[in-house]
């Protein structure tokens, strides 16, 4: 394989800009999928990814494209997730590439993740191709999509390339300038290996398959390969190409994109961003840029009927094969009984898994309210990490609480600036500078604390802005906070389930607002039920939830008035006893309450 004739590429793009359908066109124009086996969004494989027109795994292909008579040039595509949640995954796709399609809808224009993600492969190097899409639409503002990109990339209008990835207008020319302008790789097949690993796959009778670039070396069969992150070591059985199916080959050289099998058990041991090298002749370092992927978001899932927990269990274990990011382990809760406590980089990534988990295991579960993790410094000067707020300290053993905070980057029409700065207000946002992209559009930087987004924050923001402002964030720092433990208490009793850490200027309001939703949810029992918000020993909002009244003096027809008062005094001492041992239910609404209490107010 001649290496000037390989093109390592990717596509950018920000949600619905049209990302997977010229994905589509690239595949059917180079004849890698025939017309016959061709269906939109070909990449993306799930049904999930279908029906929210999101491409939540990474996915990657090896087309040929004859370029003229005698020159057959090969483009491997490395397809990227389009949501935020994924962006570690965005940074390892981009750096096993030399170049990127910088996708922008000529209907939309430029948004804040196509920017995030243009930063990204700024910082890499990589050879940036504008593509204006979507020029067919009646509504295509293509003079100034234009303009928007020639200051952002400070390039030529000519310099852009116009397609439909729908009709497929257009998308020759892409693909010659492709070859032309992206350079092929520069790797030394002679150095000693170094592979990066940009995605991974579980095959139920091979064990998990990496994705790999080489970037110098050669990985061939019988290769002893060791992996830097794990410091594990493997005995290759097959190398190859990813083309529509796994075509093995004899060997891989730098500057190829395909596929390991070495006889490995689980998704861990092949870990996004390490760097696969030979046992016997080993690199001198890994490939910057490696990190273990970090959870963002906490979540308790809690399976509806006890006795599926075992089934839970199992089914965890088989989504932790495909998806090494997702982190869980056993808890167990006075409300909701044994269930997990789970880490998912974002809450996309949350609903992902229990989509997965109703669809593909058939287990209705119960979740906990999202919560972030926080670092909790002691008198004693000892470090805790928490994510559940059950488990937080007693108030007098703190010293200091830290939330995380992420730098978050929102471009809206300017029109919408004053709701969106009072949206950031009311979340407790940074404002960090402003700056105008063209005359209608602007670009809003904001420091805000992670728990404050996690909610509701994406869809308010639509909602004020008529759907057009989009967002970008990522992990920026900890900071100090004045956070404190919000519980909720049934007739006296803390419900762990309900516990929330808050800030001390919202803890009277969620507490009031949490106390009212959860009287009209919880169904009337036969005696009162007190609910209360309280933070420590402090009762902050109470309400109560009157019983439901058995009338014991109806077949009462005159006689002494003091029959009555015995049978009502019956009556009344049989609830108090009733209250002592009675157990409120709580139906699942009730954990769901939090994340809807600033809809009402």
């Amino acid at each position: 394989m001649d290496i000037n004739k390989i093109r390592n590429f990717s596509i950018i793009a920000h949600i619905d800009h049209g990302k997977s359908t010229l994905a589509d066109r690239l595949l059917e124009i180079t004849n890698t999928v025939s017309k016959r086996e061709m269906k939109a969004q070909f990449l993306d494989d799930m049904d999930l990814e279908r029906e929210r027109g999101i491409t939540i795994k990474s996915h990657a292909i090896r087309m040929e494209y004859k370029f003229s008579d005698d020159e057959v040039y090969i483009l491997n595509l490395i397809d990227t997730p389009g949501h935020v949640d994924f962006s570690y995954e965005v940074s390892r796709s981009l750096a096993a590439c030399e170049g990127v399609l910088l996708v922008v809808d000529a209907t939309q224009g430029v948004e804040a993740q196509t920017l995030s993600t243009l930063y990204q492969a700024m910082d890499n190097n990589l050879q940036i191709i504008p593509v204006i899409n979507k020029i067919d639409l009646p509504n295509a503002q293509i003079v100034l999509v234009m303009e928007q990109l020639t200051e952002l990339l400070g390039c030529n209008s000519n310099e852009i390339v116009l397609v439909s990835a729908k009709t497929g207008e257009g998308i020759k020319e892409l693909l010659e300038e492709i070859i032309i302008q992206i350079p092929p790789p520069e790797g030394k097949p002679q150095e000693p290996l170094q592979a990066l690993i940009f995605d991974s796959i579980f095959d139920n009778y091979r064990g998990a398959i990496p994705y790999i670039r080489v970037i110098n070396g050669v990985i061939k069969p019988k290769t002893r390969i060791f992996m830097f992150a794990n410091e594990k070591t493997f005995e290759v059985d097959e190398v190859g190409y990813l083309g529509l199916k796994k075509d093995p080959q004899e060997e891989l050289i730098a500057g190829e994109v395909g596929y390991v099998v070495a006889n490995i058990k689980n998704v861990r041991e092949t870990r996004v961003g390490d760097t696969i090298t030979e046992t016997f002749n080993k690199a001198s370092s890994p490939l910057p840029g490696y990190r273990p992927a970090k959870p963002m978001v906490f979540s308790g899932l809690y399976p509806v009927n006890n006795d599926e927990y075992n089934l839970l269990k199992d089914a965890l274990d088989k989504l932790k094969l495909n998806d090494s990011s997702l982190l869980y382990e056993p808890e167990s809760s006075k409300a909701l009984g044994f269930g997990f406590r789970c880490g998912f980089l974002g809450l996309l990534h949350m609903e992902i898994i229990q989509e997965r988990l109703f669809r593909e295991h058939k287990i209705e579960i119960i979740t906990t309210v999202p919560n972030v993790e926080y670092l909790v410094y002691t008198h004693d000067g000892e470090r805790l990490s928490i994510d559940n707020p059950s488990n937080l300290l007693q108030e007098n053993l703190i010293e200091r609480i830290e939330e995380p905070i992420i730098s978050a980057k929102i471009i809206t029409p300017s029109e919408f600036i004053g709701n969106i700065m009072k949206l950031a207000a009311d979340r407790r946002g940074i404002h960090k500078d402003m700056e105008y992209m063209d005359k209608s559009r602007v670009n809003l930087n904001f420091d805000f604390p992670l728990v404050e987004t996690i909610f509701d924050f994406y869809d308010k923001l639509k909602t004020i802005s008529k759907g057009y402002a989009s967002l970008d964030y990522e992990f920026l720092e900890y900071r100090p906070a004045e956070l404190e433990k919000l519980d909720i208490l049934l007739n006296g009793e803390a419900v762990d389930a309900l516990s929330m850490i808050v800030h001390r200027e919202k803890a009277y309001y969620w507490g009031k607002k949490l106390v009212q939703k959860l009287r009209k949810i919880i169904p009337r029992q036969l005696y009162e039920v007190i609910i209360q918000a309280a933070i420590g020993s402090r009762v902050i909002a109470r309400e109560s939830i009157k019983p439901l009244r058995k009338n014991v003096v109806a077949k009462c027809y005159g006689g002494d008035i003091t029959r009555k008062r015995k049978l009502l005094e019956k009556q009344k001492e049989g609830k108090k006893r009733m209250k002592r041992v009675g157990k409120v239910d709580i139906p699942q609404e009730a954990f769901l309450a939090i994340l809807t209490v600033e809809d009402d107010g």
